[in-house]
C-alpha cells in the first residue's frame, strides 16, 4: 500500500538517538544566540527527540557544563570541546 501522507520532518538522527548531557560541544547545536534551545520546526527533530534534547540541556546547564541565560552567552559564545582523557600530557 501507499503511504498516503508524507512525513513532516526528515530525520536526522535515528529515533533511538542518545543526545549526551556530558557532550557540550553536540548540544550547542540546539542552542541559539540569547541561550534559548531552538524549537523542533528549526532543528527538525521529532517531539520525542524534542523532549530528550531540552533534557539533556537542562542537565548540562545544571550541571554548569553549559551557560545559562543571555548574559552568559554574550560572554562566552559556544562551550569548548572537552577532552575525554583528562590531564593527558
Amino acid at each position: 500500500m501507499k503511504k498516503t501522507t508524507r512525513s513532516k520532518y526528515r530525520q536526522e538522527f535515528s529515533g533511538d538517538h542518545v543526545f549526551d548531557y556530558k557532550d557540550p560541544a553536540s548540544l550547542t547545536r540546539f542552542i541559539g544566540d540569547g541561550g534559548k534551545i531552538t524549537p523542533s520546526r528549526i532543528s527538525k527533530l521529532s517531539v520525542a527527540q524534542q523532549k530528550r534534547v531540552a533534557a539533556a540541556v537542562k542537565k548540562s546547564r545544571n550541571l554548569a557544563l553549559l551557560p545559562s541565560g543571555s548574559d552568559a552567552f554574550d560572554n562566552f559564545h559556544r562551550a569548548e570541546a572537552i577532552s575525554p582523557v583528562p590531564f593527558e600530557i
